[in-house]
């Protein structure tokens, strides 16, 4: 017997379905070895049905990551809205944001950077990343602009400053960041000495 989802569907409303149950099996499951007939099943729509807005499961999954970059990139932009007196309170609050964000979905974070998803195939996933990318740098040239930052080139900067920050997020997302190891507050450490070789 076909499971039926929580949520009503309507019509033309399929390929929102598709998207927003897959996302809850990928948090649920902590994982994403789900099938698109599983995706379907759950959803209460015919197995064909994804078929109609994904050709196989790698495009939902580049839907659901591209969508995951996306919410990264608004959360790390709302966390600049309030005023910010420095570029060092700026690269603070959108590397914390950063952390915050992925190791509060981990599922769909781990899924953001796998090797499962074809992401030379899918341009608005690559769009998506270079996006939340872009408010990386932004926050590095307004640095440099201001005398805040040494001038470097910004994308090799940035490139550091996001190493940092991916890794302090999969360190998390592990398990792997005890304090009898790292300190009681190794972000904040992290992050000040980031910043010793990015002001001048």
């Amino acid at each position: 017997m076909q499971e039926k989802s929580n949520r009503p569907y309507h019509h033309g409303d399929l390929r929102r379905t598709v998207i927003e149950t897959a996302q809850q099996m990928l948090q649920e499951e902590k994982g994403w070895q789900f099938t698109l007939r599983e995706v379907a099943r759950r959803a209460g729509v015919s197995h064909a049905a994804p078929y109609k807005h994904f050709p196989d499961k790698s495009a939902l999954l580049a839907e659901l990551a591209a969508l995951g970059f996306d919410q990264l990139r608004s959360e790390i932009a709302g966390a600049l809205e309030r005023p910010l007196r420095s570029a060092r309170a700026e690269f603070v609050a959108a590397a914390k944001t950063y952390v915050q964000f992925g190791t509060a979905n981990p599922s769909l974070y781990r899924l953001m950077f796998s090797g499962d998803v074809d992401k030379a195939a899918h341009v608005k996933l690559d769009e998506a990343g270079a996006g939340a990318f872009a408010e990386l740098t932004g926050i590095i040239e307004r640095g440099q602009a201001s005398g805040a930052f040494k001038k470097h080139p910004v994308r090799g900067q940035a490139a550091a400053a996001w190493a940092l920050a991916h890794g302090f997020t999969m360190l998390t997302i592990d398990g792997q960041l005890m304090a009898e190891k790292v300190g009681a507050k190794p972000l904040d450490a992290a992050l000040m000495s980031m910043l010793e070789g990015l002001e001048t």
